[in-house]
């Protein structure tokens, strides 16, 4: 019995900490939350490229330019879920942290394009004129 001592404390000693396990937990929490909220302005995207195509801008160019940043967002965001992986329990905590860190990172930057090209394209149709009406009276 006396010789397994060392071998249990060996093992509590490579036990995460409980206040590790919530870091990890809060970190994959504020990845995830970040991620969820982007998801939910996908349509966004959508609608104003599609509004950006139907748009008469006097600058067609620059409507193309805003249509191609708000795809870029889009692939931008799916390249980052496309690579996304959770690391395995059995990776050390600081490692996991670490990771979580590092995608945190890549997310914001991705909060960053959806922004941008959502707030360019706006203010391009805010400053394009109004199409004509085709119902007749």
């Amino acid at each position: 019995m006396l010789r397994f001592v060392p071998l249990l404390a060996l093992l509590a000693a490579c036990e995460t900490a409980p206040d590790q396990e919530q870091q990890l937990a809060a970190a994959e929490k504020t990845v995830l939350a970040s991620h969820d909220s982007l998801m939910a302005q996908m349509d966004q995207l959508y609608e104003l490229r599609q509004r950006l195509a139907k748009a008469a801008p006097a600058d067609t160019m620059a409507a193309g330019r805003h249509r191609r940043a708000l795809l870029g967002a889009e692939n931008g965001m799916m390249f980052w879920m496309h690579r996304y992986r959770r690391p395995a329990d059995t990776v050390a905590a600081p490692r996991r942290l670490a990771y979580y860190a590092a995608q945190q990172e890549r997310i914001d930057s991705v909060r960053r394009l959806f922004q941008s090209s959502q707030d360019s394209a706006r203010r391009l149709l805010g400053a394009a004129p109004a199409l004509p009406s085709t119902t007749a009276p």
